[in-house]
């Protein structure tokens, strides 16, 4: 509990600031020594050796800490991660290349020389770039949607059949065009120094996506599992069809196949679980995946279960590399908008592991040489027919676990992986299908245990948690494109509607404090007698102008028009007469005026004065006849009927970061209105910048001099009350906290 000795106090001693006091103290001017824009300007366009240098350091990172490798304390870690990545690399790249839509030789291309282009330009020591199931998922759907079997349909012996090799040339056209487009996005992106666009995709709407996602990735490998053949949809609710499709087909389930599959899943999932449980003893991962495509491979090969179950197996692998050929530059109209989505989707997953692995490590990484490197990778990529590369959890996590200290782990990887795919691509021709749908399966674990996020946001922000949901589900019946454009557009609004609805509030004095709280959520915040003070939670600007207007006219009892309704006025004086009743017990006004300027004052609040007599008629309440009286005799009397009441009014500026015109013109328009009838009206806690803004805006004038801006709101409420101190009926100190 909280004790008389955790209290701690302080006195500040200082004269009541309003801004003009405050530039003169402060000394107010120009004192950095940044550069105008023209000097900026001037200063980019010139050249020198030392300039020269240091912009291609910057752009090529790898000169600038390669040659201070320390090899003797790093190099054995980076050998062991780079083998360890290297053996899930290669799983990883057969089995989720089939997502991309493409065979699975370029899932071992793009797991090759995406990563040698990072490591020259990326910034980040531990991320590892590739293959992953979602971007995968993403490329998949639009080689899909332009290349479908119906395309390449030809005559044979049995009938109508699909020509492959045609399709397949095809698809992989498209996913590399698409990688290349996918990069120039990302290289234009970074080279504006546009990498904060990731910022408007919240963690909620990522996670919520990679889920939807994995959900997406999870259905595409149900006719390898099962052992059919589905018919192809796309297009929103192609999800719906294609399951409904797949229960149809279940009674043509290939056992053999399907029993591979449980038996693969089952090793897995139970591998796994020993690996990740003695995580701590264990110097390295458990490569399963690896040992399971080797054993699976061999039993295929040997057993004949190809030939004999029908038993799907991954084909002819070409041993070697392709040689670079351009992209079809006919097709980046109409993968325009696919490739901006996947551009934004994979920096935003690379970027997020990039920085959770620095901040680990106490190193920085630049957001906008990590889109520059991410998209190199991805253009270079695309010469070499890969397709768009994003980093990996898992892969990061072993690259991490097992001793990387740099990329130079990823060099380690891809000579491991040449190797495999100039010597022993082809020993996996006869790797079963089901195997490869059984490892991405089980890789998904991770992201479908983002599911636990719904009973936290539900506890924490449920905007957060609709946006989850919006998300997941416009993910899954809409695909991952329109999916993509709904969750950021809802996400928006959510965020408009938001700013558009702040908390409004009328704040109170606690006692024996300058602490100003909304009098609505604490009980011992009081009210200043004959002052109104008003805070938005939000900067006001064009979406919320009228709406601040409402609120102050709601919570300060005025309407549009600047005048109080009978009724207000006649519980404007029986609420300030029993407020003055309540506050007087418990607080006091003891006048103490300063000697000189600048020699402090301390707020003692408000205390009992046993001398003074509060009753109806010392507030000037004569009943209804009397206020009708008064409103018909003019505005002097009517100025005289506000005094009693509320005189003064504190608009609390401290939320606001900026002012846009329509601020400019509400805030003159509340000044003019309230001041005819004789409403005092201020401004607080304006911060420099806005301040600024109001300047140049032209808002003070003759009308609305300077000295209704003050510093804090309790310099304007100092300064209220020594403006009135002969006519309140209490008396005011000015010593102040």
């Amino acid at each position: 509990p909280y004790t008389d000795m955790d209290k701690k106090e302080y006195v500040v001693h200082r004269e009541v600031l309003d801004d003009e006091r405050l530039d003169e103290v402060a000394q107010k001017g120009t004192w950095s020594t940044q550069l105008t824009i023209a000097e900026r300007v001037k200063e980019s366009f010139r050249c020198s050796v030392s300039r020269l240098k240091l912009m291609v350091l910057s752009w090529v990172p790898v000169l600038s800490w390669l040659p201070h490798y320390p090899v003797k304390e790093n190099i054995m870690g980076d050998l062991i991660s780079g083998c360890s990545v290297a053996i899930m690399h290669l799983p990883q790249g057969l089995a989720y290349a089939p997502l991309a839509g493409l065979r699975p030789v370029f899932g071992l291309y793009t797991s090759f020389y995406p990563v040698l282009i990072y490591f020259i330009f990326g910034t980040s020591r531990h991320i590892s770039i590739g293959t992953f199931a979602v971007v995968s998922m993403m490329v998949g759907s639009v080689v899909e949607r332009l290349a479908p079997d119906a395309n390449f349909i030809g005559n044979g012996t049995n009938g109508t059949n699909v020509n492959t090799d045609a399709r397949d040339a095809y698809r992989v056209q498209i996913a590399s065009s698409l990688a290349v487009l996918t990069g120039i996005f990302q290289i234009l992106l970074g080279v504006v120094k546009f990498g904060f666009v990731v910022n408007y995709l919240s963690e909620p709407l990522v996670r919520a996506y990679t889920t939807g996602s994995a959900f997406l990735v999870c259905v595409s490998q149900l006719k390898y599992i099962f052992g059919i053949t589905p018919s192809q949809f796309s297009g929103p609710l192609s999800v719906i069809y294609t399951l409904v499709d797949i229960c149809q087909l279940l009674p043509k389930t290939k056992v053999p196949e399907l029993l591979v599959s449980v038996v693969a899943l089952t090793i897995l999932i139970a591998i796994k679980g020993i690996s990740a449980y003695y995580r701590q003893k264990l110097p390295l991962p458990i490569p399963i995946e690896l040992f399971l495509i080797v054993a699976a491979t061999l039993a295929t090969h040997f057993g004949g279960l190809n030939s004999k179950y029908d038993i799907g197996v991954v084909g002819q692998i070409p041993s070697g590399l392709e040689a670079p050929s351009a992209p079809d530059a006919t097709l980046f109209t109409q993968l325009i908008g696919d490739a901006f989505a996947v551009a934004v989707v994979s920096y935003t997953i690379s970027i997020s592991l990039a920085k959770t692995f620095a901040l680990k490590h106490g190193y920085k990484v630049e957001n906008n040489q990590e889109l520059l490197a991410l998209g190199l990778s991805n253009t270079v990529g695309g010469f070499f027919q890969c397709y768009s590369v994003t980093a990996s959890l898992s892969r990061t996590l072993v690259q991490e676990s097992t001793g990387g200290k740099t990329q130079v782990a990823g060099i380690f990887s891809s000579i491991i992986l040449l190797i495999a795919i100039l010597q022993i691509g082809s020993f996996f021709e006869d790797l079963p299908m089901a195997i490869l749908a059984a490892i991405v399966v089980v890789n998904l674990k991770g992201m479908f245990m983002q599911f636990v996020d719904l009973p936290m946001l539900w506890r924490t922000n449920k905007v957060d948690l609709l946006v989850w949901l919006v998300t997941f589900i416009s993910t899954i019946l809409l695909n991952l494109d329109l999916g993509l454009a709904v969750s950021v557009g809802f996400a928006i609004i959510t965020l408009i509607l938001r700013i558009q609805r702040p908390h409004y509030s009328i704040l109170g004095l606690l006692s024996g404090t300058d602490l100003y709280l909304d009098i609505e959520t604490y009980k011992e915040a009081k009210e200043i007698p004959g002052i109104k003070i008003f805070r938005s939670s939000a900067s006001i600007n064009y979406t919320n102008a009228e709406m601040y207007v409402d609120a102050l006219q709601e919570k300060v009892g005025v309407l549009s028009s600047g005048i109080f309704t009978l009724n207000e006025i006649t519980e404007e004086k029986r609420g300030l007469t029993r407020q003055i009743r309540d506050i007087v017990s418990d607080f006091s006004l003891t006048e103490r005026f300063p000697s000189g300027l600048g020699t402090g004052r301390v707020n003692w609040a408000f205390q009992h004065d046993p001398t003074i007599s509060i009753s109806d008629s010392d507030m000037g309440c004569h009943g209804d006849d009397g206020i009708n009286q008064t409103l018909s005799d003019g505005d002097e009397e009517q100025g005289r009927v506000f005094r009693q009441g509320t005189h003064s009014i504190i608009l609390d500026m401290s939320t606001t970061s900026f002012v846009d015109t329509v601020t400019v013109n509400t805030l003159k328009n509340i000044f003019s209105d309230l001041e005819q009838i004789n409403l005092d009206i201020y401004l607080a806690g304006c911060q420099v910048c806005v301040v600024k803004q109001l300047e140049t805006a032209g808002f003070f004038s003759e009308f609305i001099p300077k000295s209704k801006l003050f510093v804090t709101v309790h310099d304007a409420v100092l300064h209220v009350r020594k403006k009135h101190s002969r006519t309140d009926l209490l008396s005011v100190s000015y010593e102040h906290f």
